[in-house]
């Protein structure tokens, strides 16, 4: 739909037409980049958030890291995803060509080479300025309302104490405050969506001409539905398995513990 919507013109006429060229497998075609290049991402930016979280919050000491923690949790996630699109941005260089660009590759196996034979190391990260754009406010929204998503739920849905609910409770809760916030995620990060997918799938294509190309009205809504679907859904199950794990080694799911109180020094 990003990227011909003249041929597609529905999420429904796009699975239609999408099975009937390709077979049930053409829903698949991209999937091994797409695996590989956001485990990457996705380890990366989970752990670089825990880390720059923790360094900003003990920069600002602990009065101010509780006063402002929603700056905090901007903070951490935009220096999170800063580094993990580096890794990113390759394998999503391959999986649009893939995707849509017929006959280009069947994969990353040969897709990957055959970029950089074509148009250099530098073509499979031509795409990083537009991927920034993309993801890096949508991991500031992903983690900031998250984060406050699970307190308000919290303070104001679930009916007892979050130390009083079981574990499958609070996972339930992270995967509730993930979904909410997956929907914000698609809609600030969709125009860029929409530009990352035309650049990496047309040769020779700039931010300006695809604009000019698409309008602002198109940039910032075609395909947006759908997104919002995958979106919320793959967040909120980002969230939920990363709590599961969490409470799996031992540790309190995410937003379960309140930030430390301010420590008084003796006089």
């Amino acid at each position: 739909m990003q990227i011909d919507p003249v041929k597609y013109k529905s999420i429904s006429e796009g699975f239609k037409l999408t099975i009937r060229e390709a077979g049930v497998p053409g829903l698949l075609r991209g999937w091994f980049p797409t695996l590989v290049g956001y485990s990457v991402q996705g380890a990366g930016k989970f752990g670089l958030y825990e880390y720059f979280k923790k360094k900003y919050s003990d920069m600002a000491g602990p009065e101010n890291a509780k006063k402002y923690k929603t700056g905090i949790f901007l903070a951490g996630s935009a220096s999170a995803e800063f580094f993990a699109d580096i890794g990113l941005c390759p394998f999503e260089a391959v999986k649009v060509r893939v995707q849509t660009m017929p006959g280009y590759a069947k994969g990353l196996s040969d897709g990957l080479p055959k970029i950089i034979r074509e148009e250099g190391v530098g073509g499979l990260f031509k795409g990083l300025a537009p991927l920034w754009g993309r993801q890096i406010p949508y991991t500031m929204m992903k983690f900031a309302c998250f984060e406050n998503t699970v307190e308000a739920l919290y303070k104001y849905v679930v009916p007892k104490p979050k130390s009083e609910c079981s574990k499958g409770e609070q996972l339930g809760v992270s995967f509730a405050a993930g979904y909410i916030a997956g929907v914000f995620c698609a809609v600030v990060s969709h125009p860029a969506d929409n530009l990352v997918s035309k650049l990496n799938s047309q040769k020779g294509a700039t931010i300006s001409s695809i604009v000019n190309e698409m309008g602002w009205t198109a940039l910032f809504t075609r395909g947006l539905p759908l997104r919002i679907v995958m979106i919320g859904t793959l967040t909120g199950l980002q969230w939920g398995i990363y709590d599961a794990f969490k409470v799996y080694v031992g540790l309190p799911t995410t937003g379960a513990a309140p930030p430390p109180e301010p420590v008084e020094l003796k006089k």
